[in-house]
């Protein structure tokens, strides 16, 4: 017995029709994502680099708001159910070739079927535990990412306050020093002062006795 026919399978669809590109490599695409739930559907497409996964992307895309939209039905909850491309209207172009024949050019479309339901029950568990897992495991990631920062930035800091302190205590200690020399400077200059007016006062001294010695004489 066949399966049900192309417009009577059951879901929210969405069609793309006339679109320039062979139903071959739209078929690629589509059965990349065929039975994926919406949310790993639109990671497989962003991953892949042909041309119909932008336009399959639209397409689902698409089919996602209308069972929003229309159907009321969750977007988390949503899966591929059937994705096809059919053949359409293929145009026939020529290029002239050797000895006046002509080689035909066959420019090919396509329509792009995608659909989408809601998940079985038992399967929509799976995946929402699968998704909390996923959220934890995120989470416990994101809390020893911002831990290691901290236990960084709390070293950092320590590092800092120990460089400044040592910084501190060595221009204290050039401080210091700087203040015997000055200190140091200041007493010789002094000496040198006291001895100078010492010997100036000898010298007074010395000359007022030889005056003194002079007039007696005389």
């Amino acid at each position: 017995m066949t399966g049900p026919k192309t417009n009577e399978r059951p879901g929210t669809r969405a069609v793309l029709r006339g679109y320039h590109m062979s139903a071959s490599k739209a078929r690629v695409v589509l059965n990349l994502i065929r039975g994926e739930d919406v949310k790993t559907a639109r990671e497989i497409l962003a991953l892949t680099s042909r041309e119909a996964a932008d336009v399959v992307g639209k397409v689902l895309a698409s089919a996602v708001a209308n069972a929003v939209n229309n159907d009321g039905l969750s977007a988390d909850e949503l899966y591929v159910s059937a994705a096809f491309a059919d053949e359409g209207v293929t145009m026939k172009r020529f290029s002239p070739r050797a000895r006046g024949r002509a080689g035909q050019i066959l420019k090919r479309a396509c329509h792009i079927t995608v659909i989408v339901s809601r998940l079985e029950e038992d399967r929509l568990e799976v995946l929402r535990a699968a998704r909390n897992a996923q959220a934890t495991a995120s989470r416990s990631r994101r809390v020893a990412s911002s831990r290691k920062r901290a236990d960084q930035q709390a070293s950092l800091n320590k590092r800092e306050a120990a460089q400044e302190a040592e910084a501190l205590e060595e221009n204290e200690a050039v401080e210091a020093v700087e203040t015997d020399v000055v200190t140091d400077v200041n007493t010789d200059v002094v000496e040198a002062t006291t001895d100078e007016t010492t010997d100036e006062a000898l010298a007074t001294d010395e000359a007022t006795e030889v005056v003194e010695t002079e007039e007696t004489e005389k």
